[in-house]
């Protein structure tokens, strides 16, 4: 591979996958829609650093990240690195039922999204954003924890420690986009974020870290910031029940649910859109642009990344209102922790804990 070559994950994964040179990378089906990728513990007795973190390594020297003969090597670190890409990574979902941890030779199976929006249509430009620094609706049940098991000893914290999102990102838009001054900056990647218990705003703060804002019960348990560093994202935590007025027996409920929403859920705003990771055990849903849903309950599946807004079908849509050929796109975000969201038998002013989230680039604002 010809050194300084801009590869994307997919690009460079799929390279290394064909060039048979790292052994256990594989294509898992003749479609080669999924592959393994070997996953064998350092701390096993057979663990050789050469052959079982080559490829970990290999990613680690494409992104710059580790030098020979320059830097102390880490495959801990390595194998954390590529681990967060590939989560974080919307071309990428794992496939647990088909991972093999505990045989000799153990292996992650990772499936490729077929994202038909990730294609690029005949005529469609190509463009180079670059980025600077009591109540009678509620059931118990409805915010039961999922009984999901950690696909990973704590994956909340990995995540808070992988790589920042690039600093030049190529994305797709279908026409050109001299419109956006002044109206869009696509450069801005702060939130607002108001939370509401039953329908009253308790929280509205304005987010300011590129890494993106935790949502949460309590704070994000912090650890081995001396390997990874400290997380950057901003921390937005439920403010007690008690410190607003509710009756009794809706603050008992309240407490009930926060106790599953302590590792909450991580929004970030990318250039190519707005993202969404749930950690929480408590359930999470929501509605926005990108909702399958408008009528019936849309579910954040757990520790799988969501994108929420899609900026460049944004973008086409707002240039149209513009023109006078279409009304204002929908760039706002909700979501509903513990209880089905949109439910057209509840309004909204009756769930107990929600969140509204507007990415400020998209907000159209006089200048």
């Amino acid at each position: 591979m010809e050194e300084g070559a801009k590869l994307h994950l997919k690009e460079w994964l799929v390279a290394q996958i064909e060039s048979g040179r790292y052994e256990g990378l594989s294509w898992e089906d003749e479609a080669r829609t999924m592959f393994r990728i070997p996953w064998k513990h350092a701390a096993k007795k057979d663990y050789k650093q050469t052959e079982d973190a080559a490829l970990f390594k290999a990613w680690a020297v494409y992104k710059g990240k580790y030098k020979e003969g320059r830097d102390k090597a880490d495959p801990t670190m390595w194998k954390t690195r590529l681990r967060c890409a590939l989560n974080k990574s919307t071309d990428f979902q794992e496939v647990p039922e088909r991972n093999q941890l505990d045989i000799t030779e153990p292996y992650k199976v990772y499936k490729i999204q077929q994202d038909a929006s990730s294609v690029k249509p005949a005529g469609e430009r190509k463009y180079t954003l670059t980025l600077q620094p009591g109540d009678p609706h509620f059931q118990k049940e409805s915010f039961q924890a999922d009984k999901e098991e950690e696909t990973s000893p704590d994956p909340l914290r990995e995540h808070m420690y992988c790589e920042k999102t690039e600093k030049t990102i190529q994305i797709q838009a279908p026409a050109p986009i001299n419109f956006l001054s002044p109206t869009v900056d696509i450069s801005d990647f702060r939130m607002q974020v108001r939370l509401l218990y039953q329908g009253n705003t308790v929280t509205k703060v304005t987010t300011r870290s590129p890494d993106g804002c935790f949502i949460l019960q309590g704070r994000v348990p912090l650890g081995n910031e001396r390997i990874y560093g400290p997380c950057s994202a901003q921390q937005l935590s439920f403010p007690s029940p008690a410190s607003v007025s509710l009756p009794p027996c809706m603050a008992e409920a309240m407490n009930r649910l926060l106790c599953h929403l302590e590792r909450g859920v991580l929004l970030w705003v990318a250039p190519d859109g707005v993202f969404i990771k749930r950690f929480c055990q408590g359930r999470v849903y929501w509605s926005g642009p990108m909702a399958q849903h408008t009528d019936q309950p849309n579910k954040l599946e757990r520790e799988k990344t969501f994108k929420l807004l899609d900026t460049p079908t944004f973008l086409n849509a707002l240039q149209n209102c513009l023109q006078g050929k279409g009304s204002t796109p929908s760039y706002e975000i909700e979501l509903c922790f513990g209880e089905e969201y949109p439910d057209p038998n509840v309004p909204k002013t009756r769930k107990l804990i929600m969140a509204q989230v507007v990415p400020l680039f998209a907000m159209m604002r006089e200048d």
